[in-house]
């Protein structure tokens, strides 16, 4: 049974944890950088972008999670996970990670109050798949190397690049467990 990690700093952590454990996997918040090395696939879970960086500098995580991505180690960023992978953020002047050959944009579907679900289409995933947006970013460009998985409303909501899978929208935050199980079955390829 593979092992995929939740980096515990700041976010929906335990949606995370009982999302993995329902997919089939094994499921472990991450709090010391030293931990990375007991799991096979981490998840970058939603919050907010800003102050989960400065937590991942605080705790000395920076280096470690570049590493653990270039090893090929599969990572998926929800929401601000997003956010941290993307090499592009829109109005800011550096990335964050800049694992993911995606240029964002913060908030792009509004504030708090505008938050939203609806019904995708994603690729290799489900026709059907209720997600759910809160302060959202999008994906406004992507590299060569980058598969659109869903959008909506024209904008680019899910897309992943080798190991790397991101979603703007919050999987855990449902009962709808197929995304989630799509990022086991990477980490088991």
């Amino acid at each position: 049974m593979v092992k995929i990690g939740v980096l515990g700093l700041q976010g929906a952590i335990r949606e995370h944890v009982r999302s993995i454990e329902t997919a089939g996997a094994e499921a472990a918040v991450i709090k010391h950088k030293e931990e990375l090395a007991d799991i096979d696939g981490l998840i970058l879970p939603g919050g907010e972008s800003t102050t989960m960086r400065r937590l991942i500098d605080k705790y000395d995580f920076f280096e470690p999670l570049k590493a653990f991505g270039q090893a090929g180690k599969p990572i998926f960023g929800t929401c601000a996970g997003l956010i941290l992978l993307a090499n592009q953020i829109v109005g800011q002047e550096k990335p964050h990670l800049g694992l993911m050959d995606i240029k964002v944009e913060r908030n792009a579907f509004g504030r708090q109050r505008e938050s939203f679900e609806a019904e995708l289409a994603i690729k290799g995933v489900a026709d059907d798949f209720e997600a759910v947006f809160i302060r959202a970013p999008q994906i406004e460009a992507v590299g060569n190397e980058v598969e659109v998985l869903a959008e909506y409303q024209g904008s680019i909501v899910a897309a992943k690049q080798g190991h790397y899978l991101c979603s703007s929208f919050h999987p855990e935050l449902t009962d709808d467990h197929r995304l989630t199980e799509y990022f086991v079955k990477m980490v088991e390829k």
